[in-house]
Formats: structure tokens, sequence, C-alpha cells
């Protein structure tokens, strides 16, 4: 089993006097857990949600709008909105760089790096506006798909930076290593657990990124995600999991 890819987001080019020891989180706990689901997909309503929900946990769904999945169960996204979890921002059309490594499969149409930082603004914009229509709210977080950002004119997350509570992965507020960011892809429910208790220890922000569960694409076993939902579930007096809206929004008001 290969190890989990972690990244640590070691930003915040001006530098805050906060440290990860000076956040408080809401009833004592040692640190804060994001669990993220990308691209709309089938498993993450067929296995995720209702693992979730077994466990009194919520996640936040980074809906790619052009997928069939969100027009064909919007009604079951709706109601993943109204049972707590987030549905957040994740494009339209899931636009990603064709010039980077093992991008073969992304379309010449669908090349952000022929897209402009205003296309990709227009495109944002119209997403929350969808997600409006699914689940009625104003205030939304984003993630960047691939976690390209660069277009033909520039980096467009800084131009969408308005639009939102959060971006992930451009927390550039945060303190410098504050927050820890894991891709699964495969692993077992224990090296799940295990980067939690290790990336938790700073008493900072853990964010694993998620796609397929029990299926689809870059994919975990449902065994193994359950696994992890039941050590947050009998660890939450000292990791606080709740949506990165709710996280971040926390965060700021600090």
């Amino acid at each position: 089993m290969s190890k989990l890819s972690l990244i640590s987001l070691a930003v915040a080019a001006l530098q805050l006097s906060a440290t990860a020891h000076s956040i408080e989180w809401p009833n004592g706990e040692k640190a804060a857990v994001s669990l993220s689901y990308d691209d709309a997909l089938s498993s993450q309503l067929d296995n995720a949600i209702p693992s979730l929900n077994k466990y009194n946990l919520k996640g936040s769904f980074y809906l790619m709008m052009a997928s069939p999945v969100v027009g064909d169960r919007v009604d079951e996204w709706r109601e993943a909105a109204k049972q707590g979890h987030e549905l957040g921002n994740h494009t339209i059309y899931h636009a990603c760089s064709k010039s980077q490594p093992g991008t073969d499969w992304v379309a010449p149409y669908n090349d952000i790096d022929q897209r402009t930082v205003e296309q990709m603004r227009d495109e944002i914009t119209v997403a929350s506006a969808f997600l409006k229509a699914i689940d009625g709210k104003n205030t939304r977080t984003f993630t960047p798909p691939c976690g390209h950002l660069e277009t033909s004119n520039g980096n467009y997350v800084e131009t969408v930076s308005d639009l939102f509570i959060a971006i992930k992965g451009s927390e550039t507020d945060l303190p410098q290593g504050f927050s820890k960011i894991a891709l699964p892809d495969g692993q077992s429910g224990q090296e799940l657990i295990d980067f939690v208790k290790k990336s938790a220890k700073n008493g900072g922000l853990v964010q694993i990124i998620f796609h397929g569960i029990g299926g689809d694409h870059i994919a975990v076993s449902r065994e193994a995600h359950e696994s992890l939902l039941e050590f947050l579930h009998e660890n939450r007096e000292t990791y606080w999991t709740d949506t990165y809206l709710n996280i971040m929004t926390h965060l700021r008001q600090q």
C-alpha cells in the first residue's frame, strides 16, 4: 500500500502573529477535520452520505455542475444540504491544465491554459447560482479543479476570492503549517486514521479530499472510509469534524 499523499500548506506570505496553538475550537477539541468530496460522483450519494449520516458527521461536497449526477439526482443533493452537508462550488466544467503531467484526459475545449480569468469568474459565478437553486444558500466555499490555478492571463483564484468564505488549498491568512491536506487514492482505513492523528498534533486543520467512495475514480473503499468515520465519531472530544464552510467561518471569526 502506498503512503498517503500529504501536502503541507506552508502559506501566509504575510505571517500572522497567531499560531495553531492560539486557535480555540468550539468545544475544546484539539484539532478540526474537514472531509470533502469532489466532482459530484454517484458513489458519494450512494456510499459517502449514508455513512456520514450514520455517524452524525457532516461533509463538504464540491459539485461539478455539468456532471449528469447533479442533474439526474438533484433532489438527493438537495436532501443532503438539508441534512447539514455543504454543497461547494467546483465550477461548471472542471477545466484543468492540459500542459501538466498526467492530464492527457483533459479535452482541448476544457483546457484552462486556453481560458482567461474573466471566463473562469463568469463560470464560477454561474455555478454558484445553480447551487443556490439547489440549497437556497448564498455563502459558499470553493475548491479549484485539479488544483490548477493559472489561465492564459493569470491566476484566476485571485479574482474570485471575494465570492467565497474560503478557497481550499489557498487559505493564505492561516498560520504557516496550520493546514494539512491529503488526497487519498486506495488507502486503508488505518492509513487515513494515522494521517489524522499525525496531522492533528499541532492543533490545526486536517483536510481530506476524497473523490470516489467504493467506486468511480481516485477511490477508497467503503470500508476504509467508514473506518475513518467511526474513528472520528468515537473521538469527537479530540477532533471537531464539520463542513469546510463551518470550520473556515469559525476561523475567520477568530
